[in-house]
């Protein structure tokens, strides 16, 4: 690691193409900079400085030497404000885990605006599906999740409000059977299909599926985009977001058919450690209780329209 001094000396020649010019940069008479420059070669044992030319440069060697330090004091200084915003009481890190159900675009404005805290907290975000989500938190791989379905469960520490509420819509290519088919669809006439699904991320037991029954045909694919780009092509059946697939009911490229057995709507949560909860942490969590927020990630955009 290279002194602030011994860094200064090497961008000084570098820039200037002189020992004068880098001495008066540095306020130093030429032969203390020349004396330091002898200094600095004889430490790592190697030629840094060519003074064959007029103009003194670097060797290949010296370059190496300037950026690779100037790298690690980048990283010192970073490593410095780091520290103190944990002493300060900051966390280091924010974990992040949306259920797949949600748009990550329709956090990017909260994540602007965390931004102009400066808070120096690094933010990560994953997906997790259904039973997946709750068991990011439960093993230690969020800080917070966002958008969770189902029950919260009974873990030590959990703390969790309701963020809204997601409408679902059974929808079907015009050109697949059921389109014409006579409504309400009965469990009988669904099961002869196959359904499409968004493959439960849960990494114990064999996860959850909604809307399937027992021996029925299924296309699990990694996202409810992908499920949705699936139905549109008639490779499937069954329940989406409502807001998401609006566009494509009101252009006939899905169409929206009545079941007997209607799915009621989704209570999704905001889920957390209240053991664990820093500045950023409860930043965040005072956005989530926002309406206007909640309301706009539940229905989400219409990526679609």
């Amino acid at each position: 690691m290279l002194a602030t001094e011994e860094l200064a000396l090497l961008q000084a020649i570098r820039d200037t193409g002189s020992l004068s010019r880098a001495a008066a940069r540095l306020g130093k008479a030429p032969s203390s900079v020349s004396y330091a420059a002898r200094q600095l070669e004889e430490r790592f044992d190697a030629l840094l400085f060519d003074r064959r030319r007029y103009r003194l440069q670097l060797t290949p060697a010296g370059e190496l030497l300037a950026r690779e330090a100037e790298r690690l004091q980048q990283d010192v200084e970073r490593l410095t404000r780091r520290v103190q915003q944990v002493a300060n009481g900051w966390e280091s890190r924010l974990w992040i885990v949306t259920d797949e159900l949600l748009e990550f675009d329709s956090l990017l404005p909260v994540i602007d605006a965390f931004d102009s805290l400066q808070s120096g907290v690094s933010l990560r975000f994953t997906h997790e599906v259904l039973k997946g989500v709750w068991e990011a938190l439960r093993d230690g791989h969020a800080d917070l999740v966002i958008g969770a379905t189902n029950e919260p469960p009974a873990t030590p520490s959990l703390r969790w409000f309701e963020l809204g509420r997601m409408d679902w819509v059974f929808a079907v290519a015009p050109k697949h059977s059921l389109a014409k088919a006579t409504e309400p669809l009965s469990r009988a006439q669904l099961a002869e299909h196959r359904a499409v699904v968004v493959a439960d991320s849960s990494r114990s037991g064999e996860g959850r599926t909604y809307g399937v029954s027992g021996g029925q045909p299924v296309l699990a694919v990694p996202s409810m985009r992908g499920k949705i780009l699936a139905q549109r092509a008639g490779l499937g059946v069954g329940w989406l977001p409502r807001q998401r697939v609006s566009g494509l009911l009101a252009r006939g490229e899905l169409v929206e058919k009545a079941t007997a057995d209607p799915r009621e709507p989704n209570i999704l949560y905001v889920g957390w450690r209240g053991d664990q909860e820093g500045p950023a942490l409860h930043w965040w969590l005072e956005r989530l209780r926002e309406p206007r927020l909640a309301q706009r990630l539940v229905q989400g955009l219409d990526a679609f329209a």
